[in-house]
């Protein structure tokens, strides 16, 4: 690959730099007061602050509300070699977890300088998310990176999201190298075996982001009465059997990833566990079982984004406070609530608010035991806060 050239330059208005300057790698259209050139969406481009200073340089979209993503902040060249070193680095930097898994984030786009890159590792295979017009321009370089680097079984792409539309690109997904995955593929996660469907799962397969809070829940789990709500496959539910739990309840709205969840169980020589599988709508059965007066010493409730954008953020503080709510009443006196959030929309307090008109409404007295986020192979950049996005809490409630 010979080195790229930026094909325009970027001005931006008095004052907007003043967050680049600090590292953050998005320029907003509404920052800019000039295009000098004609570049084409993906293009690199020089960005300069309103006295004409170089900011650095990133790749451009003009039919994207983030019109640059900043890959430096100088003026290197950008060749194969920036593509790689910047992989390369990335990938380092997760070594030491790979005892605890062989299955986690390789590259975590903006937070590894990186913008909309994203490359999980699933064993021998990779999973590849082109989430930007700049990185779809790229992709086969970066595929032929990955496959000199890692060497993998193969490598399959799952761009099947959403926000490509912002960038005016369609949904992708299938083998971009080597062989296609299996149906199930294992993985394990602190000694406890997992089924992966990377064609077809959620996200790339997995709740990658999840694994040191499902490790956590295992501690949390022995002796007590466990309720999985939103489980998907299992993996909170499996991790409190691993450690001992008396019972798991598994609720799912997936009859599918309820039938994974117990071979998950079974893999791992805890089909014995005491509970039960509960294919439903959260909300209805939560009242059920409220109506049937259950109750559980640990509810674990790791719900779907409810806000995709600003405009659905009221909507979705509703939902964490009735969801929440009804969870709370389960609960024995004493018993412990792991809570999250995976809208990044939703800031800490927003969270933290409507946790506590929830307990209000439950009648219940709760306490905050720790806070919880996103696992360390999902590291959020300190100058891009938009890299955090997982919240959560450990309630005691009395």
């Amino acid at each position: 690959m010979e080195t790229e050239r930026p094909q325009g330059e970027i001005l931006l208005h008095p004052r907007s730099h003043l967050p680049l300057r600090l590292g953050h790698p998005w320029v907003y259209q509404g920052a800019i007061s000039q295009v000098e050139g004609s570049p084409s969406p993906g293009d690199l481009v020089w960005v300069r602050d309103a006295k004409g200073r170089l900011l650095g340089q990133g790749y451009y979209n003009p039919h994207s509300q983030i019109a640059v993503r900043l890959l430096v902040q100088d003026d290197r060249p950008l060749d194969e070699s920036f593509w790689r070193d910047s992989i390369t680095r990335a990938a380092a930097a997760r070594e030491r977890l790979r005892p605890q898994s062989n299955a986690l984030r390789l590259i975590n786009a903006e937070s590894d300088g990186l913008p909309g890159l994203v490359v999980d590792a699933y064993g021998e295979f990779l999973v590849l998310q082109a989430l930007t017009m700049g990185i779809e321009r790229r992709k086969q370089l970066l595929v032929e990176l990955l496959e000199e680097l890692f060497s993998p079984a193969g490598i399959y792409e799952r761009s099947d999201v959403g926000v490509r539309a912002l960038e005016g690109l369609s949904p992708v997904k299938g083998p971009l190298a080597g062989e296609p995955p299996p149906p199930k593929l294992e993985i394990g996660e602190g000694g406890v075996r997992f089924w992966v469907d990377i064609a077809g799962g959620h996200k790339t397969g997995f709740y990658l982001d999840q694994r040191e809070n499902r490790l956590f829940c295992r501690e949390l789990s022995s002796g007590r009465e466990v309720l999985d709500i939103c489980c998907y496959t299992g993996g909170f539910g499996v991790q409190a059997a691993a450690g001992g739990a008396e019972s798991v309840l598994f609720l799912e709205t997936s009859a599918r990833h309820l039938r994974w969840a117990r071979d998950h169980l079974r893999l791992n020589g805890l089909g014995e566990v005491r509970g039960g599988f509960v294919a439903g709508d959260a909300f209805q059965e939560l009242r059920r079982l409220a109506r049937e007066r259950k109750r559980f010493d640990l509810v674990i409730l790791d719900p779907p984004k409810f806000a995709r954008s600003g405009r659905e953020l009221e909507g979705a503080l509703r939902g964490y406070h009735d969801l929440n709510r009804l969870a709370l009443r389960l609960l024995r006196p004493g018993g412990l609530l792991l809570t999250f959030s995976c809208s990044g929309r939703v800031g800490w307090e927003e969270f933290r608010r409507a946790l506590a008109r929830a307990a209000a409404d439950a009648g219940r007295k709760v306490s905050i035991l720790r806070r919880l986020s996103q696992a360390q192979d999902h590291p959020v950049a300190v100058a891009y806060p938009e890299g955090e996005y997982l919240r959560g809490f450990l309630l005691q409630v009395f």
